[in-house]
């Protein structure tokens, strides 16, 4: 008797970027492989497994949009916002957890966000959620100094890809001010002009290095004064004051430097 044969896994790869990650779901999907047979994954990929083939993607526009369009016209909008927010996530198994998580929404449609009893579904609400937590924190958190020129600039060291999802906060409280967002982890800055929109670009090593020098700027001595004298040493509990603010979000608060 003839064993079956077993199809290898292909795994498709791409950046760590949203429109390569649609693009790659597009591409993914219409390969016809069968679900079961592919996995996704974004870069760097790390170990390569035996007994699979690697495809990787390149972005395409046309094709990040009918995934977009996809999501919000066969399942809702509230999925696509999941879906973006679980794409900003820094686990390794999110790209595929979202492709698993539209199998399920297309043949669902809008109720799927519902089946938490389905252990993809249930994973891509915990994405959504921690990657949702992180970017509150931060809307909190996040200290700006005055850089030459009147800009505003403010360093942060997100685990995810925030920086999308803070800068409506920031662009809403700060219309006329020239500011500026750093991701130092991945090299990106959302730049808000006055009275403009903001958009989102990536630092070369030079424009990093001159962005991360120290400005003097006479509020933070102001800001630490403030911070130091209402402080009530009698009341000091630093094991509750880390469960309200984990120490590594305050790397770059201008109270703790």
């Amino acid at each position: 008797m003839l064993e079956p044969v077993l199809q290898p896994t292909t795994v498709f790869t791409c950046k760590d970027q949203f429109d390569a990650m649609m693009t790659c779901i597009y591409d993914a999907w219409s390969s016809r492989l069968g679900h079961s047979n592919i996995r996704l994954m974004t870069e760097p990929v790390g170990n390569m497994e035996l007994f699979c083939t690697y495809r990787h993607i390149e972005p395409d526009n046309k094709k990040m949009l009918s995934v977009i369009r996809s999501i919000q016209n066969k399942i809702s909008l509230q999925a696509y916002r999941m879906v973006y927010q679980a794409a900003m996530s820094d686990q390794n198994d999110k790209l595929d957890t979202i492709y698993r998580f539209l199998i399920a929404g297309f043949y669902y449609g809008a109720s799927v966000i519902d089946f938490l009893q389905e252990p993809v579904i249930m994973r891509l609400m915990e994405l959504n959620r921690k990657v949702g937590n992180e970017a509150h924190y931060f809307k909190e958190f996040i200290r700006f100094s005055n850089m030459e020129h009147h800009v505003l600039v403010s360093h942060i060291e997100p685990k995810s890809n925030v920086l999308t999802l803070i800068a409506p906060h920031f662009a809403d409280r700060m219309p006329s001010e020239n500011w500026m967002i750093i991701d130092m982890t991945r090299m990106l800055a959302m730049i808000h002009p006055s009275d403009q929109d903001y958009y989102l670009t990536t630092l070369t090593d030079q424009e990093m290095e001159r962005l991360s020098k120290e400005y003097e700027d006479p509020f933070i001595d102001l800001w630490k004064t403030f911070f130091d004298t209402i402080g009530i040493k009698d009341r000091k509990n630093p094991k509750c004051q880390r469960t309200m603010l984990p120490l590594w979000y305050r790397k770059h608060m201008t109270e703790f430097m």
